[in-house]
């Protein structure tokens, strides 16, 4: 399984091979595995922030891996609730939307 390209690489590898790696080895390689905190942490400041910078293209992707990672849907969604009296009901609206659909699948309800 170490041989299968990563998401990044595959979507990506031959368009921005250094991005790429930097990715790999230094975002995930090195910074995501660092001891400081677990990456059920990490993944709690990771969401946080994207929904707050209203950085949606990579939203989802992490809320994904805050799931694997063991943060709950309850969890997520009171994270979001808090940060939207500081980053703005849009940034938490768009957040909450995207979690919903990962969880339930878009368009059920």
């Amino acid at each position: 399984m170490a041989d299968e390209p990563t998401p990044a690489r595959k979507a990506l590898g031959d368009f921005a091979p250094k991005l790429v790696e930097l990715t790999d080895e230094v975002l995930f390689g090195d910074v995501w595995e660092r001891p400081g905190l677990s990456p059920r942490d990490r993944s709690l400041v990771t969401v946080t922030t994207l929904a707050a910078l209203y950085r949606t293209e990579q939203l989802g992707n992490h809320l994904r891996l805050a799931l694997a990672n063991g943060l709950t849907k309850d969890e997520l969604v009171e994270a979001i609730t808090h940060l939207a009296f500081y980053a703005g009901w849009p940034s938490a609206m768009t957040a909450v939307t995207q979690l919903k659909d990962i969880v339930e699948g878009p368009n059920t309800g």
